[in-house]
């Protein structure tokens, strides 16, 4: 008797972290719905030469895309799914002493209510599998980033859900697993990091002059940074979609261990300054005019 083919739904499959668990869980078998945004993407997906790999069209900031995907997968297999592995989300820099109003919805809309409005309309066919939920949020969840507060907020947000999902979900044989990557090549943080004149030209006048230099120095560290690949995330998850003993947490990528052991034990005052001497933003307090001058005092 052959055993049952096993399939998942892997969010944001076009490129990066998503890409890869595609390719890692079809290798490995399974049936793969991969969600993308653009039929172009769905045709690049196709061109993989693999099997099992079926393009979802679906945004996380159209909410009625997610319920026709949740339907178009139904259509297509009726034995229940056996994992949903929650990827697609966007990054930000920004200042939060300028970031808009718009800023913070969007990336709140993608990165927490697009993945919950995700994990509801699956969890009916989840439920008839007994299937797994893997949430990726990061490492950031843990440690505040300068310039970051947008996208750590929400990834933040996220893996506070996730947490709870698993505890409402456990009665129900549905186990939750969070992955948090550390620092991971991928052509989202790419364009993120890579998008600091875009930033900088964004800001008012006042705010180019406090903080185009911190951003440029932010960016520069940021790039140096070598990143893990995106295939050492791909394996956590294919473990926990497959493993019998599944983590609860899985740390994974460049720095991921460092950076939420740090917050755990050092006192905040000393984190404070080792964040700001390692991103080269200045670590005296009040270095700068309060409202014009320029950044003088890199750190070095």
């Amino acid at each position: 008797m052959h055993e049952r083919t096993k399939s998942v739904v892997i969010t944001g499959a076009s490129s990066g972290i998503g890409l890869a668990s595609v390719l890692q869980m079809s290798r490995a078998g399974w049936q793969v719905f991969a969600t993308v945004r653009k039929p172009e993407d769905g045709e690049r997906l196709k061109g993989e030469g693999l099997h099992g790999i079926t393009p979802v069209l679906m945004d996380l900031e159209d909410r009625s895309s997610i319920v026709a995907a949740a339907a178009q997968v139904r259509s297509k297999w009726h034995s229940g799914l056996d994992g949903l592995v929650n990827v697609a989300g966007i990054g930000m820099v920004r200042p939060l002493e300028y970031a808009s109003a718009r800023d913070i919805q969007k990336i709140f809309d993608i990165n927490v209510f697009g993945q919950l409005a995700v994990t509801q309309a699956f969890l009916p066919a989840l439920r008839t599998a007994h299937g797994r939920i893997v949430n990726v949020t990061s490492v950031g969840a843990h440690i505040a980033i300068p310039f970051g507060g947008p996208l750590n907020a929400s990834k933040s947000a996220f893996g506070m859900l996730s947490d709870t999902l698993r505890l409402e979900l456990h009665p129900f044989g549905i186990r939750v697993s969070t992955i948090e990557p550390g620092s991971i090549a991928t052509p989202a943080v790419e364009k993120t990091l890579g998008d600091v004149e875009t930033v900088v030209q964004s800001l008012p006048e006042l705010g180019r002059v406090q903080y185009a230099e911190m951003l440029r120095s932010l960016t520069s560290r940021g790039n140096a940074m070598k990143g893990s690949s995106p295939e050492v995330v791909a394996q956590a998850i294919d473990h926990a979609l497959t493993s019998d003993r599944p983590h609860i947490r899985y740390r994974v990528g460049n720095h991921a261990s460092l950076l939420t052991l740090l917050p755990r034990i050092l006192p905040d005052w000393l984190l404070d300054a080792v964040r700001l001497r390692v991103l080269g933003l200045p670590t005296k307090f009040a270095s700068l005019p309060a409202e014009s001058a320029p950044f003088t005092d890199r750190a070095a």
